[in-house]
């Protein structure tokens, strides 16, 4: 497998380069598991950070990135978009999205005792990667929906067109690939 080598948070990194469709690769960016990465990055992230009252993210791939970030900010909540209704949740508010590197149309779930919380708080948005920008969206819509007021979005990797967005803040750009791996 062709892999892209990279340097994130001053960790060097091999990314895998998976196809998407066959037309289009990207760089596998997968922060489960790597307890030095997770940490090197969420300090990283908090250096660039704007004051915030709780950061959200989405679920999975950014759990790992913002408990560590509340970890290192002593933070004694975040906030979590699950990707299903559990039994434990108050109440819901849902969206939509589609992301790249899910094949169906899946929904967002906030719980409406996180959303209470953030009525009127600024809300730090985080994921691990931004690429399209759906999943953000999502939650983005989510934050409003709750009452919350977003003071930024940041993100571990910007990639494709998400690189050129102003209003985003992210540690490195990430290309995307041509099928044979190499970046477009």
């Amino acid at each position: 497998m062709k892999t892209y080598p990279m340097t994130i948070a001053g960790l060097k990194r091999e990314l895998p380069i998976c196809p998407v469709n066959e037309n289009l690769s990207i760089g596998a960016f997968v922060i489960f598991g790597d307890q030095e990465l997770t940490v090197a990055c969420a300090k990283a992230l908090l250096e660039k950070a704007p004051e915030y009252d709780y950061i959200i993210t989405a679920e999975a791939k950014g759990i790992p990135l913002i408990h560590e970030m509340a970890r290192q900010h002593g933070d004694k909540k975040y906030m979590l978009a699950r990707k299903g209704p559990k039994l434990y949740m108050t109440g819901i508010f849902e969206v939509r999205v589609n992301s790249i590197t899910t094949a169906k149309e899946q929904k967002l779930y906030l719980d409406t005792a996180d959303a209470e919380l953030m009525k009127g708080k600024k809300i730090l948005i985080i994921d691990d990667v931004i690429s399209t920008g759906a999943s953000l969206t999502a939650l983005e819509t989510l934050v409003e929906k709750a009452g919350g007021i977003i003071c930024g979005k940041m993100a571990i990797l910007a990639e494709g067109d998400a690189v050129g967005r102003d209003d985003i803040i992210y540690l490195e750009p990430l290309p995307l690939f041509r099928p044979d791996g190499t970046p477009m």
